[in-house]
């Protein structure tokens, strides 16, 4: 059963049965799922590198009020926002410690000041380290602030639509719509940004059928980046004592991701390290080919940017140089 429905996958056939079938795949037939995702890999990366995208929370300040994310919950005790030039020197400190990109994420805060902090470091930090690749998660911002941080030297930007079911989406985002995520995302596009988007696998209410419209529309936006997250109940948020999401399934859907979607790179998470043991290793055998790490943000403020729960993982270089290792592939400059 399992090779038909790999073998249909590798084929181009992408019906829904043949995703739902692929996204439930276990044991022995999961491993041939993930067998030919890194097969796939292998033919658009021939060198079988992996990045390491070193993250630096520069902001827990935020508009959204997202019911799984415990960022601006009613008991954040909290608020911070970097300067440009702490921005800059975290980067630089990075980059001298031999990375080569950076992720720099907040919460969503379109306020001039910010955006206008974030645009001066990266313009200064682009002078210094040209070679520096500059990722930016921050959220729905205007077609104009985007092109003001692209022009400063940003060249990635990630933006998750997290669900393609707008009810669920609405459930999940009250104060955001799917409409303007999207749109956010081909005008990133437009503007030049090589563009991250993906989901969470597990949120409250999401049906399989809702998985399989996350993978199409995925695979149909103008990405150069793909990922698929697992929904972990966040300690202070409305979702906290919901269910946490099925790590099988979340693998399964970053395979079939990598299948479909071969030339993308795709990040191995550290939600995933939190909810299974080895799980950012696991991400590389599904196909991944980028692996987050969180060694930017200042100690003193880590605590203050939540997310997906107040006792993170934060993987660290020499996590991503083991697993590598263990999994056959070699760094990217890093």
């Amino acid at each position: 059963m399992s090779n038909v429905i790999v073998e249909a996958l590798k084929s181009g056939d992408y019906s829904d049965q043949v995703l739902k079938d692929a996204l439930l795949l276990k044991g022995g037939e999961e491993q041939e799922l993930f067998a030919a995702a890194r097969e796939k890999r292998l033919e658009f990366y021939p060198d079988n590198k992996a990045q390491a995208r070193s993250v630096i929370e520069i902001s827990n300040i935020c508009r959204q009020r997202c019911r799984y994310c415990s960022i601006g919950g009613k008991d954040q005790r909290f608020n911070y926002s970097l300067d440009a030039n702490q921005m800059e020197m975290l980067m630089d400190y990075l980059y001298k410690d031999g990375r080569r990109v950076v992720l720099l994420q907040s919460g969503e805060n379109p306020s001039e000041k910010f955006i206008r902090e974030v645009e001066t470091a990266v313009k200064v930090i682009k002078e210094k380290h040209s070679d520096l690749r500059i990722i930016l998660c921050m959220g729905d911002l205007t077609r104009e602030q985007y092109q003001r941080l692209y022009d400063a030297g940003a060249s990635d930007y990630v933006i998750k639509f997290e669900a393609s079911n707008e009810e669920l989406f609405n459930k999940c985002k009250p104060n955001d719509n799917l409409e303007n995520r999207l749109k956010c995302i081909q005008d990133l596009a437009d503007i030049g940004y090589r563009v991250g988007s993906g989901n969470i696998v597990g949120l409250p209410g999401q049906t399989l059928d809702d998985l399989v419209s996350d993978i199409k529309l995925v695979h149909d936006l103008p990405l150069g980046m793909n990922s698929t997250t697992i929904f972990i109940p966040a300690e202070n948020s409305d979702f906290a004592n919901e269910p946490a999401g099925d790590a099988n399934l979340t693998l399964n859907m970053m395979a079939i991701m990598r299948i479909m979607n071969p030339s993308r790179l795709m990040p191995t998470t550290s939600s995933l390290e939190k909810m299974i043991e080895e799980g950012q290793y696991l991400g590389l055998m599904a196909g991944a080919n980028t692996v987050t790490i969180h060694d930017g943000t200042p100690e003193e403020l880590q605590e203050y940017f939540p997310i997906y729960s107040t006792h993170r993982v934060r993987p660290q270089i020499e996590h991503f140089r083991d697993i590598l290792n263990r999994a056959n592939m070699t760094a990217d400059i890093c």
